[in-house]
């Protein structure tokens, strides 16, 4: 058992939208990503604050690929040269970018971070607005300045935006936990290798809550 002291605990959900899940099937569908509300909320019990994180993109944008074929292509350009391409997905204005049913509304958390705004930058991690991780969202200074030390995270995906967002805070020197019963991932083998990247940055991974106890 994880012992969780509330006080100093924020619970993070990462791009948990309908655009990464069955509901979109045009865009990012994660499969039976729609199902992971009840544990965010499950997980959001242990912590004094509860973050979330949008993708919000345009209609437009260098990186959305054309066809089947450019999914996957590399992004040409000074700011994206590091991306791949990838459907339109969580378009603002659309039900894609909309947070799961189940989940509270965004009013009711207590930060919400917008990303992927710019329609030359692409990022996956929540920190940063950039892939170079230059730019920062404000995240970091935020959960310092009401003394967080510990983040459960949970969202979507496993093996990019929840992967990347997870090393970005263990390199930020939170204490990070990933909630795996809070996740789903796009592929096995990829969401594999996340879960040992994310080790190796720091996290500790749980299956579920049920390895959570409050002191």
């Amino acid at each position: 058992m994880i012992k969780i002291e509330k006080s100093i605990t924020a619970s993070f959900d990462v791009d948990p939208q309908c655009g990464f899940t069955p509901l979109c099937p045009e865009e990012l569908p994660v499969e039976n990503g729609h199902l992971i509300a009840d544990e965010l909320n499950t997980q959001a019990a242990f912590c004094s604050y509860r973050l979330v994180s949008k993708d919000c993109h345009p209609a437009q944008a260098p990186w959305i690929a054309q066809s089947a074929d450019e999914i996957f292509t590399p992004v040409e350009g000074h700011y994206v040269s590091l991306d791949i391409k990838w459907p339109a997905h969580c378009v603002v204005g659309t039900r894609g970018n909309d947070l799961i049913p189940g989940l509270p509304s965004e009013s009711n958390y207590d930060l919400v971070i917008e990303k992927g705004v710019d329609p030359h930058k692409h990022p996956y991690g929540a920190c940063y607005h950039d892939l170079l991780e230059t730019e920062e969202t404000g995240i970091i200074e935020w959960l310092h300045q009401h003394k967080i030390k510990v983040i459960i995270v949970g969202g979507l995906a496993t093996d990019y935006c929840v992967k990347t967002t997870v090393i970005q805070l263990c390199q930020a020197g939170f204490n990070v936990i990933v909630n795996l019963a809070a996740c789903r991932g796009i592929h096995t083998d990829t969401t594999e290798e996340a879960c040992t990247l994310m080790v190796n940055a720091g996290a500790r991974i749980i299956k579920s809550t049920n390895e959570l106890e409050l002191i």
